[in-house]
Parts: structure tokens; C-alpha cells; sequence
């Protein structure tokens, strides 16, 4: 599965972009943020991927889950956001 990392300055309409394009190339996607801004980017730009989509009959789910991730040699827990269609 194709993972997106999200940060708090990445721009949700892109991100929603880029997932709207792997789920129509490979089903689904997995999209990771770390910190409480990079999260919220990253759950706009589900919501916006949604809309994206729902013309062409495709409506998304989203599965919140906990991902350890290694940022500068320093284990983070992250936020582990997989997008599927319903």
C-alpha cells in the first residue's frame, strides 16, 4: 500500500489531490501524519478526497490507527489514516 506522509504545512487540497490519485490507480491508500497540525492537514484532505471522488461513484472510508515511525533517529508515534472505498 502507497503511504503519504502529511506535515503541518503540506497544503490538504494537494494531499487530497494526490490521494484521490492513488485510489483510483491502486484501490487504496495509507496516509501518515506526526503532531496534532500535520493531522488535521491530513483529515481535511481526506474529507476533500471524498469530494473528489464522489462524482465518479466513489465513496471513501477512513481507518484511524497508531504507526511507530523513525524521524531523526527518534522513534514517534504517528497517525495512521487508511483510505479505502466503501
Amino acid at each position: 500500500m502507497e503511504v503519504l506522509k502529511v506535515s503541518a504545512k503540506s497544503v490538504p487540497n494537494s494531499v487530497a489531490g494526490a490521494i484521490a490519485g492513488v485510489i483510483r490507480e491502486k484501490g487504496a491508500v495509507e496516509v501518515q501524519a506526526v503532531g496534532a497540525g500535520a493531522s488535521n492537514q491530513a483529515v481535511k484532505a481526506v474529507a476533500i478526497a471524498r469530494g473528489y471522488l464522489a462524482p465518479a461513484g466513489i465513496d471513501l472510508i477512513c481507518i484511524p490507527a497508531f504507526a511507530n515511525v523513525v524521524i531523526d533517529m527518534e522513534e514517534r508515534t504517528a497517525i495512521k489514516l487508511i483510505v479505502e472505498p466503501r
